[in-house]
């Protein structure tokens, strides 16, 4: 009887621990109305140039006002820890349907100026950093 017990409460430990795991990630395709880039800027793409290792180390560490990955979790889903309050959810950068969309040099914008309407607050990072950033994200999350 013990161990009947015992076990049981190991597997609804278990059942909520997995379901807590993948309850942060945003929906994927991930609807949104983040108004388009002017037309010169979501046509540039300056990640050939771009350092990704620098902008996994912004991502994750020291970009202002706030670490990335706080919001948009460390796998690029959505499903940071601030993020999961956040309405509507974060960018889920592991969502190629919804990522194809997106152009490098939107995600420029966004990071650069914000996303009105979103938890999405315009950053305090050089052109350079932020290129960085994107590039980090384009080669580690979307696929």
């Amino acid at each position: 009887m013990k161990k009947a017990l015992i076990l049981s409460v190991m597997v609804i430990f278990s059942l909520f621990a997995v379901s807590s795991a993948f309850a942060g990630a945003a929906k994927c395709p991930q609807p949104r109305k983040t108004k388009a880039a002017p037309g010169s800027i979501a046509k540039k793409d300056m990640t050939a140039k771009a350092d990704a290792a620098n902008g996994k180390k912004l991502y994750n560490k020291t970009a202002k006002p706030m670490a990335c990955k706080m919001c948009h979790g460390e796998a690029g889903d959505g499903g940071g820890k601030l993020g999961k309050a956040l309405k509507p959810a974060p960018r889920n950068f592991a969502c190629s349907a919804t990522m194809k969309k997106v152009s490098a040099g939107q995600m420029f914008h966004i990071i650069k100026n914000g996303s009105k309407g979103t938890g999405m607050a315009k950053q305090k990072l050089s052109d350079k950093e932020i290129w960085d950033v994107v590039k980090y994200i384009r080669t580690t999350f979307v696929k």
